[in-house]
């Protein structure tokens, strides 16, 4: 088998994995709880339903699937260590970087079944309470959601390659929430006017990922669509950063003693 074989045959695996676990079959059921939610607090809200609806929906997609990126991708290798497939996978001609890929393509896929089932449950609570408009406009926002989850995964699939999974989840959440802020930190940095701020602040813009430019749900609730420039360089930022940390991970990973 090829490498392009291994990755796919790992992938697929990886996805039957969380469909076994039922990854998919809660979180659907709980969106279609947080979409009656969404409905019952327009109803709320006279005149506001559409948009009460595209910020709860999108923002608890956005949420939940941050934590089955955690969650799920902090386990990728500790399960498959402690459940002994590890070393049935390495006795093929399986590289461990070939394994790192497939794991990662695998739990994107998983990822990618939730957003577009959670997003077809937004675009039906809309089409309910009439804002048809809106449920084909909110899909330009789902897509960036979607990149900013492959992002989170890749992060989780790092921290996964050398450290247990309670200390990955904790440093990959704290990545997720300090990527939401890193511009404010900088900004305020620069009106504090001490060098040391700026230095540090400086670095962590510049090297953690900045989810800001996936940020979009408030945007789609007012019905406004990402431009097509938009959506490509957040796909180019989102593929160069994911790229630069799928590497690091399989050398750390090619590294490591797994006995």
């Amino acid at each position: 088998m090829t490498a392009l074989n291994h990755v796919r045959v790992i992938a697929s695996n990886t996805f039957r994995e969380a469909v076994r676990d039922r990854v998919l079959y809660n979180l659907v059921v709980f969106m279609l709880l947080i979409t009656g939610c969404a409905i019952f607090l327009g109803e709320l809200t006279a005149g506001q339903e559409s948009r009460t609806i595209v910020n709860i929906g999108l923002s608890a997609m956005l949420l939940f699937g941050v934590f089955i990126a955690i969650f799920v991708g902090v386990g990728l290798v500790s399960k498959e260590i402690e459940k002994k497939t590890l070393y049935t996978v390495f006795s093929k001609p399986v590289r461990r970087g070939e394994f790192i890929v497939g794991k990662y393509l695998g739990l994107c896929l998983t990822l990618l079944v939730n957003v577009a089932v959670m997003g077809l449950g937004v675009s039906i609570a809309l089409l309910f309470v009439g804002g048809g408009s809106l449920s084909i406009s909110i899909w330009g926002a789902i897509v960036l959601i979607f990149f900013e989850l492959a992002l989170i995964t890749a992060v989780a699939v790092l921290f996964s390659s050398f450290s247990s999974p309670a200390l990955s989840a904790l440093l990959t959440f704290l990545i997720f929430v300090i990527g939401h802020f890193s511009s404010s930190l900088r900004d305020l940095a620069q009106n504090l006017g001490s060098n040391a701020a700026q230095w540090l602040f400086g670095a962590i813009y510049y090297l953690l990922p900045n989810f800001s430019h996936f940020e979009f749900v408030s945007h789609a609730a007012h019905g406004r669509v990402p431009s097509g420039s938009y959506l490509a360089l957040a796909l180019l930022y989102a593929l160069a950063y994911i790229a630069v940390v799928i590497a690091v991970t399989a050398l750390i990973f090619r590294r490591r003693n797994l006995k």
